[in-house]
């Protein structure tokens, strides 16, 4: 059975703030454009998570009048507090003090995946055709070598690969122009990147790992609009991330940590060091006695301004995080994810209608804003490879009296995979049992979160080498797969006293951490069948 082919001006991949707000700009500057989106989750919001303190400057280009459209945009900050966390006590640092880039009194606090539910509708009443749970799995190029579309997965294939009596063929969806907005670590973009050679002569992305849950709590400890970010315990000097607590509406708070995935103990566990991060007695006193209502875990894309790809190729243009586009310091991705999507949009329109070439984005992109502040951002990342001390001082002096304008830039030596010390090398951490009150383990964290994937279809997080986890990653690593996972896909068990490698793809969250972090480059995640994975809510 041939797959049918449906063709498009333009085909964009991903239901996200960038894939979104590409196909609103494209509508609104010319309505009779063909345009049309794919999701690979159940339900446009449902594979989305973010912190998310939310910049409407983007959203005051594309939406002007948003907040008469009954928006998700409803709580603005109103207090801000940043901590330093010891072990057993905390340090306020004076907000006044902190850089311009992270402070957020303008900014509301708000869910991502709500705010991508209310812009499809936006796209839809404007003649965008959406179609969720619809997976691009393959990149179409003509003759030439440029990009012509995209097909969607096969659906009704077994483990074995045979058909199933469900079995219906992918269709092939062609547009003049494909968008890519799968966010980050997106697959198909990562071939991209590889085939056109975007990040030739570019630093090695950055990722980090972060964590989120949904409280509902005490309303004497709940402040609507409050945003309280802390560093430093659990994590030692030399291993980067933070924490956010975001208060929310409804006595719910939005708890969360972010870990820079250029840890070097592959010994650690991020999931681990959340839940410990939790029974600091700052953050203890405000969700005792409240109750977590969901859960949920990505990667996150930070490499900024050194590590941006090309993100134009013939037929096709990479935007928002599957390039890289988020502010590492604003801790924010969603307003510069929706720019570089009214930028590609722009950028469509005048090559369908006056035949320029593609590479206009990137003239374009150099005269946004967006440029501007990721160029501003530029140093702060990479300063943390000092360590947390000096990585502070140094932001300090680079927001604060140079507002990003030093004159040179520091650069990332080392992608992720490549950080990991020998297992023997680094000291073995100690992680308490979980109380089931503040802490939890894996296992009750992905029930929240919904993931749920058809039985009887072929794993979706494929080994290169089969053999590498036991005789090779194992020994060297201690197999870091079993604590990296924020969702308990990767054990190894002992089966007759020899030791096995078992993926539990069913628990699978979507994050990519395994794909950036394994340090051989072994696994692979490719898209499940449509609609599998995570179900969030208002994360």
């Amino acid at each position: 059975m041939s797959k049918e082919s449906m063709e498009y001006d333009v085909v964009i991949i991903g239901g996200g703030p960038s894939g979104l707000s590409t196909s609103i700009k494209l509508k609104q500057l010319d309505p009779n454009l063909n345009v049309c989106l794919l999701e690979k989750a159940s339900e446009i919001g449902a594979h989305i998570l973010s912190g998310n303190v939310f910049e409407t400057r983007a959203l005051d280009e594309l939406l002007p009048n948003w907040k008469e459209l009954n928006s998700p945009i409803k709580t603005k900050v109103s207090k801000e507090k940043f901590l330093f966390l010891g072990k057993n006590n905390s340090l306020s640092w004076p907000t006044w003090l902190l850089p311009a880039v992270q402070q957020n009194h303008k900014n509301y606090i708000i869910s991502l995946a709500n705010l991508c539910r209310w812009l499809a509708e936006q796209a839809e009443a404007l003649g965008v055709e959406i179609f969720p749970g619809f997976p691009a799995s393959e990149i179409l190029y003509n003759e030439d070598g440029s990009v012509k579309g995209v097909a969607t997965q096969d659906m009704g294939i077994d483990k074995e690969g045979n058909k199933k009596d469900s079995f219906e063929p992918g269709i092939e969806l062609l547009g003049k122009v494909t968008v890519f907005a799968e966010g980050c670590r997106g697959h198909l973009g990562k071939q991209l990147i590889n085939k056109f050679e975007l990040n030739k002569n570019k630093d090695p992305q950055q990722y980090g790992i972060g964590f989120k849950e949904i409280w509902e709590i005490d309303e004497k400890n709940h402040e609507e609009g409050l945003v309280m970010h802390t560093a430093g315990w659990p994590l030692d000097n030399h291993t980067y991330g933070g924490s956010f607590v975001y208060h929310a509406e409804n006595k719910q708070i939005f708890l969360g940590y972010v870990i820079g995935l250029d840890y070097k103990n592959p010994h650690l566990s991020p999931f681990d060091e959340f839940q410990r991060f939790k029974t600091h007695p700052a953050i203890k006193k405000i969700i005792k006695g409240g109750k977590r209502i969901s859960y949920g875990a990505r990667a996150l894309i930070e490499g900024g301004f050194q590590s941006l790809p090309k993100m134009f190729m013939p037929g096709a243009l990479l935007v928002g995080c599957d390039a890289g586009t988020l502010n590492m310091p604003k801790i924010k991705g969603s307003h510069t994810a929706m720019k570089s999507g009214i930028i590609a949009a722009e950028t469509i329109f005048e090559h369908i209608k006056d035949n320029k070439e593609l590479s206009i984005f990137e003239e374009k992109f150099n005269k946004s804003w967006l440029y501007k502040e990721l160029y501003e951002a530029r140093n702060v990342k990479p300063s943390f490879s000092w360590g947390l001390i000096l990585g502070i001082i140094f932001t300090g002096i680079d927001q604060i009296l140079f507002r990003g304008k030093l004159p040179f830039t520091l650069k990332h030596k080392h992608a992720d995979h490549e950080t990991l010390k020998l297992a023997s090398e680094m000291p073995k951490i100690e992680y308490p049992k979980p109380d089931n009150i503040i802490t939890f383990d894996k296992t009750s964290s992905v029930y929240l979160t919904g993931t749920n994937h058809t039985d009887n279809q072929p794993v979706h997080l494929q080994l290169k080498d089969p053999n590498l986890p036991i005789n090779y990653t194992l020994k060297k690593f201690d197999e870091p797969a079993q604590r990296y996972c924020p969702a308990g896909v990767y054990e190894v068990q002992k089966e007759n006293d020899i030791d096995k490698f078992v993926i539990n793809s069913q628990n699978c969250i979507h994050c990519k951490t395994c794909d950036i972090k394994e340090p051989s480059q072994n696994i692979t995640w490719v898209t499940p069948e449509g609609g599998g994975g995570p179900k969030y809510g208002n994360m």
